[in-house]
C-alpha cells in the first residue's frame, strides 16, 4: 500500500456541497455512510449566488403551460420524460424545502408569493428576496450537518475516479492509460482527489455522485465561481463516460458591467419580470425584456454592435420602491457599492456566461453510462433544459434529480429513502394526455 495516499471507504461518495449534492445527501437512508467534498470552501458553490428562484408547478391547472414554457425556451430540444418529471415532483420539493426551514416569500393570508421571471406564461416562481440560492443552500446545510452518517471535506478536489480496473494500480501510468480503455465496462468504485495541504485521497465506495457544478469558471466573463472548470467533464471524457450537448452553453443577459477583473454580478432576470427594461443609449427601450434568454442576450448584443458600446442600461423606473428595497435589496445594496442608486438611476449591464445546459449524460434516475456512477445538478445532462435554459428551472431541475439519485441507490441497497416518492413515477389522467402531446411536438423526444 502506498503510504503516499490516504485510503478512505463510504457507502456514497458526493462530489460537491451545493444544493444537488445536500439534497442528495438527505435523501440517502440513514443507515449509508456519505463522504462529501467540496472543492473549495462550503460557501463558494454557484448554489449560492442563484437570486430569481425555484420554479413550481403552480396549481393543476399550470402543467401544461409550464410544460411548454420550458420546450420554448429550450428550443423543443428538451427530452420529454425529464420535463415531465421535474414539472410533477417540484410541489413535493417547495414543501420539502419548507420542512428544511426555507423561508420563501409570503402573502399577507399567509400563502406562498410568486414572482415571474423572461419566457414564463404565468407566476410560478417561489422566492426569498434576491437571494434564494443562499436561502435553500444554507438551509440544507445546516441539515445535512446534523447528519451522523454524513462526513464533509472542504478544499479537497476530485481528480479522478477509481474503478475496478485501476483502484489498485494508481502509480503505474502506463497500466492507469491500459485500464482506462477498458472503463467503459467498469464499474464506479469511488474517487481520488487531492486537498490543500496536498494529500491524496482514494475514496472507496459502492456508488459515487456528481455534483461538482459547470463549467464557468473556463469563461473570461462568467457569473459562476471560477473553481468550476468542468472536473467531471474531464474525467468522464478520459473514462469514456458518455456526454451530452457539451456546446449548450447559456449566456445570461444581465450582469452588471464593470471593468474590475473577477466574477461578474448577476442583476436577476426577476428585476424584469418586475418591470426592469431594458434601454439604449438614447433611453429607449429595443427589446421584450421577457422573451428566453438567449433572444434577449442576442437582442443586447446587437444594440451594443450597433451603438459601439460596450454595455446597454437597464432601468427600474416601473419597479415600486418597496419591491427594490424588499424583493431586490442585495441588488440595490451591491449597486450602491458599484456607485449606481437603482431607485435613482439606470444601471450598465452586458451579457454573461451563466449556465452550462450540457453535461454527463443521465438517464431519469441521473444514472450515468457507468455503472455505480450519477451525476445531478449542472454537471449532468438529464435533457430537462434543452439547447436554453428557462429562467429559475436550474434549483427545481437540480433538486429533483438529486433525490432521484438517492432513491436510486436507496433502492440498490434495499433501504428506504428519509422522503419516499410521492408523486407517480408516469403522468396520469389529464397531464398523461398532455404529455403524449408534448412528444408529438416539434423534434420531440419522449421515453
Amino acid at each position: 500500500m502506498d503510504e503516499r495516499i490516504e485510503h478512505l471507504y463510504c457507502d456514497v461518495v458526493i462530489v460537491g456541497c451545493g444544493v444537488a449534492g445536500l439534497y442528495c445527501a438527505l435523501n440517502l437512508p440513514r443507515e449509508l455512510s456519505v463522504i462529501m467534498l467540496a472543492k473549495t470552501t462550503l460557501d463558494e458553490c454557484d448554489s449560492m449566488l442563484a437570486q430569481g428562484g425555484i420554479c413550481v408547478q403552480h396549481d393543476a391547472n399550470d402543467y401544461a403551460s409550464f410544460f411548454e414554457d420550458t420546450l420554448r425556451a429550450g428550443h423543443f430540444e428538451n427530452r420529454r420524460d425529464s420535463v415531465d418529471l421535474m414539472i410533477r415532483a417540484s410541489r413535493s420539493v417547495i414543501d420539502n424545502l419548507m420542512n428544511f426551514g426555507v423561508d420563501f416569500a409570503r402573502n399577507d393570508d399567509g400563502t406562498l408569493r410568486y414572482t415571474r421571471e423572461g419566457a414564463h406564461s404565468r407566476a410560478r416562481i417561489c422566492y426569498h428576496q434576491d437571494t434564494t440560492g443562499a436561502e435553500i443552500t444554507t438551509k440544507l446545510l445546516v441539515a445535512v450537518k446534523q447528519l451522523a452518517n454524513v462526513h464533509i471535506l472542504e478544499n479537497t478536489c476530485m481528480d479522478d475516479i477509481l474503478t475496478e480496473a485501476n483502484v489498485s494500480l494508481r502509480n503505474n501510468r502506463h497500466t492507469r492509460q491500459l485500464s482506462r480503455e477498458k472503463n467503459a465496462r467498469e464499474r464506479c468504485r469511488g474517487v481520488v482527489a487531492y486537498n490543500d495541504d496536498g494529500r491524496t485521497l482514494s475514496i472507496s465506495a459502492n456508488a459515487t455522485v456528481w455534483a461538482c457544478g459547470g463549467i464557468g469558471g473556463m469563461y473570461k466573463r462568467s457569473t459562476n465561481f471560477p473553481c468550476l472548470t468542468g472536473d467531471a467533464l474531464r474525467i468522464a471524457q478520459a473514462h469514456g463516460i458518455a456526454l451530452e450537448h457539451t456546446d449548450y452553453v447559456q449566456i445570461h443577459p444581465t450582469s452588471l458591467y464593470t471593468t474590475k477583473p473577477g466574477r461578474a454580478f448577476l442583476i436577476s432576470e426577476s428585476c424584469r419580470g418586475e418591470g426592469a427594461v431594458l434601454l439604449d443609449a438614447r433611453g429607449r427601450r429595443f427589446t421584450d425584456e421577457l422573451q428566453p434568454r438567449d433572444v434577449v442576450s442576442a437582442a443586447i448584443e446587437q444594440q451594443m454592435d450597433e451603438e459601439g458600446s460596450d454595455y446597454v442600461r437597464l432601468s427600474f423606473t416601473n419597479v415600486p420602491k418597496n419591491e427594490i428595497m424588499g424583493h431586490f435589496n442585495h441588488i440595490y445594496e451591491h449597486c450602491l457599492t458599484e456607485g449606481y442608486d437603482i431607485t435613482q438611476e439606470p444601471i450598465p449591464v452586458v451579457p454573461a456566461q451563466h449556465y452550462f445546459m450540457g453535461g454527463v449524460h443521465v438517464n431519469r434516475h441521473s444514472a450515468t453510462t457507468m455503472p455505480s456512477l450519477y451525476a445531478v445538478g449542472e454537471t449532468s445532462c438529464n435533457g430537462v433544459h434543452g439547447k436554453n435554459r428557462l429562467a429559475s428551472n436550474s434549483l427545481l431541475e437540480s433538486l429533483v434529480f438529486a433525490q432521484r439519485a438517492a432513491w436510486d441507490i436507496a433502492r440498490k441497497e434495499s433501504l428506504p429513502s428519509p422522503f419516499p416518492q410521492t408523486y407517480s413515477e408516469h403522468p396520469i389522467g389529464a397531464e398523461a394526455k398532455a404529455y403524449e402531446e408534448f412528444c408529438m411536438t416539434k423534434e420531440a423526444v419522449c421515453a
